[in-house]
Order: structure tokens, then C-alpha cells, then sequence
């Protein structure tokens, strides 16, 4: 019963997301017969490091989503103190529901059912904007972050240069959500 209403949920979401498309990324099912695996294609914010960057990711959804978080990964190299170096997002949002037993965040932080898709991403498009280097997932992002800042813009430009942007010929990033798997992604161009 609760995975009926898990899928039912997600595929709401889905189907808003492509009906009203958000600025900043697109989202879509890496297999259609999945409901609880998603695929997303975040374009690096304006006026950040990740600006001209185009960084995939899997959002993997529990059964009993919404009372649960999904886990969120990176399938594309990206360097920052929020993400590990395997690609795991570390987010307050998509922490496990309740109290924080290291007392770090408070409960109103962490994963609330009322979280969606979009809710989600937005919130990973702000941390890419503003890390919170105070509690890393990848500590030598982080201390570089605070100590050598130069070297962390260095390894920020390599990824986004090496993700989409750089590697390709795309000349906007209309035509790059076209060609990331256009019949199940919504994108809204900033161009």
C-alpha cells in the first residue's frame, strides 16, 4: 500500500515537473518501468564557481517516500565540501527525519514529508551557490575551500569544464537538455 502511494506521489511529481519546468535543471526517470529512480541534470548556478557546468545526478527514492528521504549521487565529477568524492550528496534535507544525535541540525532541517522533487534540487542548486564547509562530506574540498581557495576554483573549473560544457560542441543549454534524454526531462531555458 504505501509503495502504491510512494509511486503515485512521485509520478505527480513527474508530471508537474514537466508540465511547469523549473529553471536551473530537468528531471526525468532513468528507466520509465521505475518510478523510484530519477535522473537529473543540474546546470551549474549563475554567478557561481559551477556556472557553464551541466552535472548529472540520481535521485534513488525509498518505497516509503515521502516519510523517507531518497539518497541523491553525483554522476558526474563534481568538487565541493557537500559532496563526497564518490558523489553522495550530504544535505540537511536529505537527512533521515527526526533529531540529529550529534546535535548539528535541528529536527525542522532535516528530511519533512513535505519535501518534493523540486524542493529537492533547488536546495542542492543553493548549496552548490553557498557550501557549508562546517560539516563536509569531502573534508579536502572543504579545506581547501577555507585555505586554498584559488586551488578549490581550480578543481571547480577542471569538473565544469570536463561535465558537458567544456567536453561538447552544445552551444546552449536548451540544446543540452535536448539531448540528455529529452523525452522523459523538463527543462526551462535561461538563455
Amino acid at each position: 500500500m504505501a509503495a502504491q502511494q510512494s509511486a503515485l506521489l512521485l509520478r505527480k511529481q513527474l508530471n508537474e515537473l514537466k508540465k511547469n519546468p523549473v529553471e536551473g535543471f530537468s528531471a526525468g526517470l532513468i528507466d520509465d518501468n521505475d518510478i523510484y529512480k530519477w535522473e537529473v541534470l543540474i546546470i551549474g548556478p549563475p554567478d557561481t564557481l559551477y556556472e557553464g557546468g551541466f552535472f548529472k545526478a540520481h535521485l534513488y527514492f525509498p518505497k516509503e517516500y515521502p516519510l523517507r528521504p531518497p539518497k541523491m549521487k553525483f554522476i558526474t565529477e563534481i568538487w565541493h565540501p557537500n559532496i563526497d568524492k564518490t558523489g553522495d550528496v550530504c544535505i540537511s534535507i536529505l537527512h533521515e527525519p527526526g533529531d540529529d544525535k550529534f546535535g548539528y541540525e535541528k529536527a525542522s532541517e532535516r528530511w519533512l514529508p513535505v519535501h518534493t522533487v523540486e524542493t529537492i534540487l533547488i536546495s542542492v542548486i543553493s548549496m552548490l551557490a553557498d557550501p557549508n564547509d562546517e560539516s563536509p562530506a569531502n573534508v579536502d574540498a572543504a579545506k581547501e575551500w577555507r585555505e586554498n581557495y584559488t586551488e578549490f576554483k581550480r578543481k571547480v573549473a577542471r569538473c565544469r569544464k570536463n561535465n558537458w560544457g567544456g567536453k561538447s560542441n552544445f552551444r546552449s543549454c536548451t540544446e543540452i537538455a535536448h539531448n540528455f534524454p529529452a523525452s522523459k526531462m523538463t527543462y526551462k531555458s535561461t538563455t
